[in-house]
C-alpha cells in the first residue's frame, strides 16, 4: 500500500522574481528572472535536467496554451515539459507534478516554472474573459469578493461572531501581513497599515473593504527538485524535504447538498488530514512552524485557520486578534507577506509560497527571519468556497 512521498525529495534550489505591475518585463522575462536565481540557487547546469512542469492559469493573456514559451524562453535542451492549471493551485501543481516524477524515478532531477502576467490587461482584478479578453458570459454570474463574502457572512451566523469583532479580526489579518511584507524587497505592496484604515477602507463586497482584498500582479517562481542522494553528491549538506503533497477537488457537495453551511472549505479540511497523516505531524498546532495560506481575502485566511486544524472551530477570529499568527505569534502566518502583498499572479502563487518556507528553513530570509523553523506549511485554494481545488505542501528539514 502506498505510504507517501515524505523524505523521498528535496528542493535543490529555488528562485523568485520580483512581483508588481511589471511593465519592464513580458512573462518570458519573469520565468527567466526566477528560473536565473534558481538554477545558481541549485549550481547545476540545464543539462542535468531531465523534466519541467510549467504553470499558468490565464494563458491567453500572455503565453498561450502549450508549454512551449517556457522552452523557448529558458533555452532547455528539448526535454519533456507539461503545462498544468488547476485554478489559483496551478504553482503548487506543477510543483507537484516535479516532485512526483523524481519521487517515481522517473527523473532524477525537475524543474517547475509558474509565470502570470496579468497586469497588461488594465484590468483592476483577475482578469476574465468579459473583462480585458474576450467578450463572452464566462462565469457571468459570480464574482471573487462576491463569493467569498458570503464565506464570512455564514462564518458570522454559524459562529455566533459579533459583526464589528469579525471586522476587526479580518482587518487584523491584513494588518499582519503588510508588517511582513513591509520587510520584503519582492512584495509588490510593502506599506504598513493599520486597523482603522482597514476597517474605514471602501466596500468591496460587504463585509469585505478594499485592504479585504489580494491585489493582482505579474510574478514568476521556480523550484529544482530532485533525490535526497543526488543533492549530497553533489555538494548540498542543508537540505529542505518535501514531506507531503495533498490536492483535495471539490465533487459537488458543497452546491448540490445541504450538508455544507457555507462557512469552512471542505476540500481544505480533507487535504489537511490526508497532508498530516502523509508527513507524519500529530499535532499541527505544536508541530507545524509557520505557513503560507491562501489569503486572497482576509476571510479565507481567518476561516483557514480553523480548516488546518490550527485554531479551534469558531475560535480563529479569536486567535488572530490575540496575535497566534502574526510574525513572533504561536505560528507565523504569511511572513512573506501573503498575497496581500504579493498581489497573485495565478500559476506563480504556489511556487513563492514555497520560495519563502524554503529561505525560512534555510535561515536566508533576512529581516523577516524566524527562530530555527522545522516545518513550513503552504495552502492554496483555487475556485469558489462552493466549488474549489485545494493543495496543500508540508516541507521541513532534511534529518536522514
Amino acid at each position: 500500500m502506498a505510504k507517501g512521498i515524505k523524505d523521498k525529495v528535496v528542493v535543490l534550489g529555488m528562485g523568485c522574481s520580483t512581483f508588481g505591475e511589471r511593465w519592464d518585463a513580458e512573462a518570458t522575462d519573469l520565468m527567466i528572472e526566477a528560473y536565473t536565481e534558481c538554477m545558481a540557487d541549485a549550481g547545476i547546469d540545464k543539462s542535468q535536467i531531465d523534466a519541467a512542469w510549467f504553470s499558468t492559469a490565464i494563458e491567453e493573456q500572455h503565453v498561450g496554451k502549450s508549454a512551449v514559451p517556457m522552452g523557448v524562453a529558458l533555452r532547455l535542451p528539448m526535454i519533456p515539459i507539461t503545462r498544468v492549471e488547476n485554478f489559483c493551485a496551478s504553482g503548487t501543481e506543477a510543483f507537484r507534478g516535479a516532485v512526483y516524477a523524481v519521487a517515481s524515478g522517473a527523473a532524477d532531477i525537475a524543474l517547475a516554472v509558474g509565470v502570470e502576467k496579468l497586469k497588461d490587461t488594465g484590468y483592476g482584478g483577475l482578469p476574465q474573459r468579459t473583462r480585458g479578453a474576450l467578450n463572452d458570459m464566462y462565469f457571468a454570474n459570480i464574482s471573487a469578493p462576491g463569493s467569498f463574502a458570503q464565506l464570512a457572512s455564514a462564518y458570522r451566523a454559524k459562529h455566533g461572531v459579533d459583526a464589528a469583532e469579525l471586522k476587526r479580526a479580518m482587518a487584523q489579518v491584513s494588518v499582519k501581513s503588510h508588517d511582513n511584507g513591509a520587510k520584503n524587497p519582492k512584495a509588490h505592496l510593502r506599506n504598513r497599515i493599520d486597523i482603522d484604515k482597514v476597517i474605514s477602507a471602501p466596500i468591496v463586497a460587504e463585509p469585505l473593504g478594499l485592504f479585504d482584498c489580494c491585489g493582482v500582479s505579474d510574478g514568476a517562481a521556480a523550484a529544482i527538485v530532485t533525490t535526497p542522494e543526488i543533492a549530497r553528491a553533489l555538494g548540498k549538506s542543508d537540505l529542505v524535504a518535501v514531506k507531503s503533497l495533498q490536492l483535495a477537488v471539490s465533487n459537488g457537495t458543497e452546491a448540490s447538498y445541504g450538508s455544507w453551511d457555507g462557512s469552512y472549505f471542505m476540500t481544505t479540511r480533507e487535504a489537511a488530514r490526508r497532508a498530516y497523516e502523509e508527513a507524519g505531524i500529530q499535532r499541527p498546532r505544536d508541530e507545524v512552524s509557520m505557513l503560507e495560506v491562501h489569503d486572497c481575502f482576509s476571510i479565507t485566511e481567518l476561516v483557514t485557520m480553523e480548516d488546518l486544524f490550527l485554531s479551534d472551530e469558531g475560535a480563529a477570529w479569536r486567535d488572530v486578534l490575540d496575535g497566534a499568527y502574526n510574525a513572533d505569534g504561536r505560528t507565523p502566518c504569511q511572513i512573506d507577506g501573503g498575497l496581500k502583498c504579493f498581489g497573485h499572479p495565478v500559476g506563480a502563487s504556489g511556487l513563492r509560497m514555497l520560495y519563502e518556507m524554503y529561505l525560512q528553513l534555510l535561515g536566508r530570509a533576512g529581516d523577516r527571519q524566524l527562530p530555527d523553523p522545522k516545518i513550513g506549511l503552504t495552502h492554496n485554494l483555487g475556485g469558489w468556497p462552493h466549488q474549489n481545488v485545494c493543495s496543500i505542501a508540508i516541507v521541513g528539514r532534511y534529518d536522514s
